[in-house]
């Protein structure tokens, strides 16, 4: 895979018989190092100056995202495992609960594709059932398919 990638994050939200998806397309860098797969990108977040600084590194069994400046987080996804940790924002502190179900990774010459299914809870109370797929893929290469 190159240097320069097309990364979209895609994810469902189920609650109480209700959907919610959310879909973001991104470009970033790719490395790999020690057998690890990392991807760094920046994020805006709206209404508030300054950036968030993405990394994801994905492993064949796991998948952490950490978030530093506006928002500081690292969140980890590894099978049958439930994980706690701080999510700092500029709205406040949040305990968050990640329980992931599975997690499978899949890899090809070009792309790199990641999809999780996890419960979340916030402050100790669950929130919903989730599921995520992180896509990267070569930017020379990247095809890219919005959700409608």
């Amino acid at each position: 895979m190159t240097k320069d990638v097309l990364i979209t994050i895609s994810g469902i939200q189920m609650s109480d018989g209700d959907n919610s998806d959310v879909e973001m397309i991104t470009t970033g860098s790719y490395y790999m190092k020690n057998g690890k797969h990392y991807i760094t990108y920046d994020e805006v977040l709206e209404g508030y100056e300054g950036t968030i600084r993405n990394l994801i590194k994905i492993q064949p069994d796991s998948m952490d995202i950490i978030k530093s400046g506006l928002t500081h987080v690292h969140m980890t996804f590894e099978k049958n495992k439930k994980r706690l940790t701080c999510y700092a924002t500029p709205m406040g502190d949040m305990m968050v609960g990640l329980n992931t179900k599975s997690i499978l990774v899949s890899e090809n010459e070009d792309s790199l594709k990641v999809m999780v299914e996890y419960s979340l809870d916030i402050n100790y109370e669950h929130i919903s059932e989730c599921n995520i797929q992180v896509d990267i893929q070569s930017r020379s290469q990247a095809q890219v398919h919005l959700l409608s």
